[in-house]
């Protein structure tokens, strides 16, 4: 527990002192978000590349603090191959499609190296009966992770907002990852959070920095496995849905606009101003406070996960479904499922 510690405070050390480089440093190289559209939630030009520092962070966190196992190993390769990505991306653009290649290999590159979902639980059974995936593992993981990653990066439409949520739901992690006793796991949870706590001072709004598609293509990456090594390769009989939970905000927001963009006849690849932050922000709450309400909601996210891991199968499987249901009628009420804005009246 005390490397988990000493890694966190490395990895927000080595964030906090070299993002303020990245702040200098993007602008000489162009790598500036330039507000185009009506989507953009900015005025002015930005720096990217402030996953650069979290991603230095992480990986040097991993080589000092980290046994580099061959599964490690692959860990660091696949989340170099989204970095990597990232960069391209922030720098020259990518299409779509580019995109998923690069998060196609890097989630097969773990998977080869065993990274994977090779068993789930029955809940309902006293024994905990283990169903082993076989090769079913394989298209199960790599649509996890691959999913994962875009979630993240689908909400990085606030400043402050994935990073924070990273970092809640890396806190979450951390503890699950303890109680169930995979501690390097949580070790390379601990560098997450504290990568992305370093980051969150120039990146809170008014933010100074995005991290860009570098940082959250990164950072969904490393969450999908984090939470498939600590949590998934469990014999608790309710480990399959704490990530879920745990990545509820994400999953959620991603989930409904997929249902919103098919229920209204659009591409589901078509970027819109409807998600939660844009919902939230249209009913009058402040940059800030949307935000704030948004971390919060990733918050008690993560404590429904943490407490779920901890009792009665059966029972956690009634509050995970009670959880759904109140995120379905909450995502309801504020408008997700529906194309259109508040009426005028109603602003």
């Amino acid at each position: 527990m005390n490397i988990t510690i000493i890694a966190f405070f490395t990895a927000f050390t080595i964030s906090l002192l070299l993002t303020p480089v990245m702040i200098k440093v993007a602008p000489k190289i162009g790598a500036l978000d330039i507000p185009k559209d009506n989507r953009r939630m900015h005025k002015k030009p930005m720096p990217l590349l402030g996953g650069v520092s979290i991603y230095i962070a992480v990986i040097a966190g991993i080589i000092l603090f980290v046994p580099l196992s061959i599964e490690m190993k692959a860990i660091i390769l696949g989340a170099t191959v989204m970095f990597l990505a990232g960069i391209k991306d922030d720098l020259k653009g990518t299409t779509a499609k580019e995109k998923l290649l690069y998060q196609i290999i890097a989630a097969l590159i773990v998977i080869k190296f065993g990274v994977k979902i090779e068993f789930l639980t029955n809940p309902f059974s006293a024994s905990g009966n283990i169903l082993y995936l076989g090769w079913l593992g394989i298209p199960l993981t790599f649509f996890w992770i691959v999913g994962i990653t875009n979630t993240l990066n689908l909400i990085d439409g606030l400043d402050g907002l994935a990073a924070g949520v990273s970092f809640i739901s890396s806190l979450s992690f951390i503890v699950v990852a303890v109680l169930y006793g995979h501690f390097g796991t949580a070790t390379l949870a601990s560098l997450i959070a504290g990568a992305t706590l370093g980051f969150l001072p120039y990146n809170f709004n008014p933010a100074k920095i995005f991290m860009g598609d570098t940082g959250a293509l990164f950072l969904g990456f490393m969450l999908a496995v984090i939470s498939i090594e600590g949590v998934m390769k469990s014999v608790a009989t309710i480990s399959f849905v704490v990530p879920i939970i745990v990545l509820g905000l994400p999953i959620f927001d991603t989930t409904f606009a997929i249902l919103r963009r098919f229920l209204n006849g659009q591409s589901i690849m078509e970027a819109d101003k409807k998600h939660l932050h844009h919902r939230l922000l249209e009913h009058g709450y402040s940059h800030k406070k949307t935000v704030l309400i948004l971390y919060l909601i990733s918050a008690i996210f993560s404590f429904f996960a943490i407490f779920v891991s901890r009792i009665n199968s059966k029972v956690a499987l009634f509050v995970a479904a009670g959880v759904f249901i109140c995120s379905v009628l909450l995502a309801s009420r504020i408008g997700l499922f529906s194309t259109g804005g508040r009426k005028e009246e109603d602003k």
